[in-house]
């Protein structure tokens, strides 16, 4: 019987998916090349931080029982008894009702507890004038407030934003652990693609899916190789596939997957390793392939650029998300109400484009070869397989693209 007709749910072909995952290796890097790369392993503090107690703003360090009941009617008075340099330890103490200046960043005097910003203050020769109080701890930084020596400030799996960069820098890790990035190999298949930079005659279509799927890739923290187009020749494909799993980590196959005369790529995956997946619940992209080169991973995915980007958000994230140790998803979604009903087939998972206005969601319904869906929608929204629809009104999680 064809592997097609078998037809496997969304969640049978994720948990497949993340089967054939290998993690890279890892590898140390700069920081300063560490942007979006994944943690291999936990980085954790190499002292307290803050390692002294400091002020967030330009003020005058008071105790802050000192401030009660200032006003700008009844100001308090302080002698002002000296500044704090940048960069030094102040060596200074305060007594009760006395204050002391301190930039941004400053050392926080022994005895006080509070800063009052300069714009709540008015200096009066060698006297401050303080018109509001503050509260014990107010526009201060305390002695490991932040973190505390040994603590972990990132931890492994996550990909580095650029806040994570600053955290990394003040824990004082300059050689950053991270999983090595996979490569991932892209072919396109049909006799009708020709590349972007020719205006197709009638009959033909530009490659959209190897630009489709190499943005994803790279998105997901992957390094997307391309191996160009691939004409209806089982040679010519066997040839491509062959290049291309020798040397990347995985391969993705856009067109060829559908259940039709040209379709090759699951017979000659499954000459050269195994097919374990042709076909899967789920709309668009049904005819997926999921199967093994060898040892390495490859998929086929449907030719429509529309349904090949669903089944890369909705399955093959996974397989990224193994590959490079990712703990987040990267997918961001929202809670909106439905504006309409939604029909849907049970016994599959369907993936409508959506757009989210007001906090109302409304369906896009368009072909799923058209393009304009997936740049006029917000994200889509998932109708679970055991259902035949959802009502106007339902609260729905939408995927935000």
């Amino acid at each position: 019987m064809s592997l097609f007709l078998q037809v496997v749910s969304v969640s049978t072909a994720i948990e497949e998916i993340r089967n054939l995952a290998v993690r890279r290796g890892d590898e140390t890097v700069n920081l300063v090349d560490a942007l979006h790369r994944i943690l291999a392993e936990d980085i954790r503090a190499d002292g307290d931080i803050p390692g002294f107690t400091r002020s967030v703003v330009d003020g005058y360090a008071v105790r802050a029982a000192d401030t009660t009941g200032s006003s700008d009617t009844i100001p308090s008075i302080f002698p002002l008894r000296g500044r704090v340099s940048m960069g030094v330890s102040a060596g200074t103490h305060i007594k009760s009702g006395e204050c002391i200046y301190v930039p941004t960043g400053g050392i926080l005097p022994e005895g006080a507890d509070a800063v009052v910003m300069i714009e709540h203050a008015e200096p009066i020769g060698k006297e401050i004038l303080v018109k509001k109080p503050v509260a014990h701890g107010e526009n201060v930084l305390f002695f490991n407030e932040d973190f505390s020596s040994g603590d972990i400030v990132c931890k492994r799996g996550r990909r580095l934003s650029p806040q994570d960069i600053g955290v990394l820098a003040a824990a004082g890790c300059i050689d950053v652990p991270v999983v090595g990035i996979p490569k991932v190999g892209i072919l396109s298949t049909g006799n009708e693609l020709v590349p972007v930079n020719v205006r197709p005659l009638p009959g033909q279509v530009r490659d959209v899916n190897s630009f489709v799927v190499a943005s994803f890739v790279r998105e997901q923290g992957c390094a997307p190789v391309f191996y160009g187009i691939v004409p209806d020749d089982r040679e010519a494909l066997r040839s491509a596939l062959d290049n291309a799993a020798s040397k990347c980590d995985a391969v993705l196959i856009s067109g060829g997957s559908s259940k039709d005369d040209r379709d090759m790529v699951a017979a000659i995956i499954k000459e050269e390793g195994t097919v374990l997946i042709h076909g899967i619940a789920i709309s668009p992209g049904k005819p997926t392939i999921i199967g093994r080169y060898g040892n390495i991973p490859v998929i086929g995915l449907p030719g429509h650029p529309a349904s090949a980007f669903i089944v890369l958000v909705a399955i093959i994230r996974y397989l990224f998300a193994g590959m490079t140790g990712n703990t987040d998803s990267g997918l961001r979604s929202v809670q909106a109400s439905l504006g309409q009903n939604v029909s849907s087939s049970k016994g599959r998972e369907d993936y409508v484009r959506v757009v989210v206005r007001d906090g109302v969601v409304t369906p896009l319904f368009g072909k799923s070869g058209l393009l304009n869906t997936l740049v006029k929608s917000t994200g889509v929204i998932r109708i679970p397989a055991e259902s035949e629809g959802l009502e106007t009104g339902t609260l729905v999680e939408v995927i935000v693209w």
